[in-house]
């Protein structure tokens, strides 16, 4: 979308809080199912919930460009539906994570997977320009969407939610697994109060918000600003793009095997977490507020590529942090905390359009995105 919204906006005049006001409609869908996809995946098992919000996300993008030529508030619905699927994703992963990986793999192993979300951007991005240069932007979501049908019947065929679930699975393999993993059986019940009255909770959803306000700003709308203040056309725009998001999969990788790395020489988990995350809070604070005095369009990319990868650090952070402290809840502690950062993303993704349609420096608007953090 954050391509695909460039012709759009020029299509049906949208003015920048009209396209920012439809860049946070996915965030509507996206925080409702934040807890209840945490809760039915640790329930259920984490396959189930995966594979339902990916087919379901794949529908919604499918319907967009529909919803749109039928009207603003239509788009608005398919948008908050494609985020109703997205937002269950996350704690589902989270869950099955914590049922299959070893402590002292962690870090390495959610990097490795988020690193796979970050080549898809890549991809997305890289093919966007051309999709739309050739067939249109409808194209994205007709295209896109059918390629999440094609991953759900493979998913279905072959994913498990717990080890216990695979039959091909060595018993020395689930030996090893279990002996470094507190997480098997599906949860009945959730203590809430319990899990709500830690202070190291509270910690993780304040870090989740001051996170994610800078994270979705940059996501939805780093090709307008390459586009309208860069002066990049738009293949340029998705080209320059994609430079973040290799040097967040790069990072993402050397953060988490650092993580592990240090963690198996004796260093606490928790310090661990704290130093990569300070990595992931100052380094995009230090680079987006360069942005205020460089001229150059080259050293500006330079900048975003630099904060995004550093923020992936994050990813060995408090991404982390989830299976560290609660890992049998692992898939509601998600949802809480990502339920915070999906609401700086609404008002974050809003806000910016307003500065940008109202403030004079539209640099302001990325500078803000860690000016609190």
């Amino acid at each position: 979308m954050s391509i695909a919204i460039l012709p759009m906006s020029a299509e049906y005049n949208w003015n920048p809080a009209t396209v920012g006001l439809v860049q946070s409609s996915f965030f509507w869908g996206y925080l409702l199912t934040q807890i209840a996809g945490g809760i039915w995946a640790d329930k259920v098992g984490g396959k189930t919930v995966l594979g339902f919000g990916v087919i379901w996300w794949s529908i919604a993008t499918i319907l967009t460009p529909v919803a749109a030529k039928a009207g603003l508030p239509f788009l608005l619905v398919s948008r908050a539906f494609m985020g109703i699927g997205e937002g269950v994703a996350m704690p589902a992963m989270n869950n099955i994570l914590s049922k299959w990986v070893p402590v002292s793999e962690r870090s390495r192993s959610l990097a490795l997977v988020y690193s796979g979300m970050y080549l898809g951007s890549v991809t997305g991005l890289a093919f966007s320009p051309f999709l739309i240069h050739q067939f249109g932007w409808p194209s994205v979501f007709y295209s896109f969407g059918s390629l999440g049908t094609v991953w759900f019947a493979a998913w279905l065929s072959k994913a498990h939610s717990s080890p216990l679930d695979d039959p091909q699975l060595r018993p020395a393999e689930k030996k090893l697994i279990f002996a470094n993993s507190f997480s098997k059986e599906p949860v009945k019940t959730i203590p809430w109060g319990l899990i709500l009255s830690k202070a190291p909770v509270w910690a993780l959803i304040v870090s989740h918000f001051c996170h994610n306000w800078g994270t979705f700003i940059l996501l939805t709308w780093m090709p307008t600003y390459y586009n309208q203040v860069l002066k990049f056309n738009l293949t340029e725009s998705g080209l320059f793009c994609v430079l973040p998001w290799l040097t967040m999969a790069f990072s993402a990788n050397l953060g988490g095997w650092i993580a592990d790395t240090l963690v198996s020489k004796g260093l606490s988990v928790t310090t661990v977490r704290k130093i990569m995350q300070s990595i992931g809070f100052l380094g995009p604070a230090f680079f987006l507020t360069q942005l205020s005095h460089i001229d150059s369009p080259a050293m500006a990319v330079l900048c975003m590529a630099c904060s995004q990868g550093t923020d992936a650090f994050s990813q060995s952070g408090l991404y982390s942090n989830h299976q560290d402290i609660a890992p049998r809840y692992s898939g509601v502690l998600l949802g809480l905390s990502n339920t915070a950062g999906v609401l700086a993303g609404v008002f974050g993704t809003a806000a910016t359009g307003y500065i940008l349609q109202h403030g004079k420096n539209s640099s302001l608007a990325f500078i803000s995105c860690w000016q609190d953090n």
